[in-house]
């Protein structure tokens, strides 16, 4: 071990390359997102297996049936809209299916028909055109409607 008088401290060496024996730890964020950028345009069919993020402009079908869309406050899209949820920010013209939510925030505009189990429309946002929603199954409504016979027949019967 070497021993040195001087007390300055002293600068790290920090190498520049990798070391190829050294494992590469990767950095995977739990939500994927595409990204459409501020000067992007695209026209035609979107669709995708991950939520999409648009600031630019996009002009035709979106289809993401499992995941989110979000439009950004730069965004603009003349585009019908199939997704899991809808966020707006910006300006969308078009009609929405979902299969959860739609959320159309303050600086948001929408113009268009929505089909959605829920919607959140905030203060400042604009709206226009209808709005549908769509009840939600779950296992206890299921239930609820379905009686089993021997239950109908025990409430039918009398002493």
């Amino acid at each position: 071990m070497l021993h040195s008088n001087d007390n300055s401290l002293k600068t790290q060496f920090t190498p520049s390359t990798l070391n190829p024996a050294a494992p590469v730890k990767t950095v995977t964020s739990p939500i994927e997102q595409a990204s459409i950028g501020r000067t992007v345009v695209i026209k035609g069919e979107v669709s995708g297996s991950e939520s999409l993020y648009i600031d630019g402009r996009v002009e035709g079908t979106l289809s993401f049936k499992e995941h989110r869309v979000t439009v950004g406050r730069n965004g603009t899209v003349a585009a019908n809209i199939l997704a899991r949820e809808v966020v707006i920010m910006g300006k969308v013209t078009g009609n929405i299916e979902c299969s959860d939510r739609v959320d159309i925030r303050s600086e948001g505009s929408l113009t268009g028909d929505i089909v959605s189990q829920r919607i959140s429309v905030e203060d400042g946002a604009l709206l226009r055109g209808s709005v549908q929603l769509t009840p939600a199954e779950t296992k206890t409504n299921k239930q609820e409607k379905e009686v089993p016979k021997s239950f109908a027949a025990v409430a039918g019967k009398t002493n």
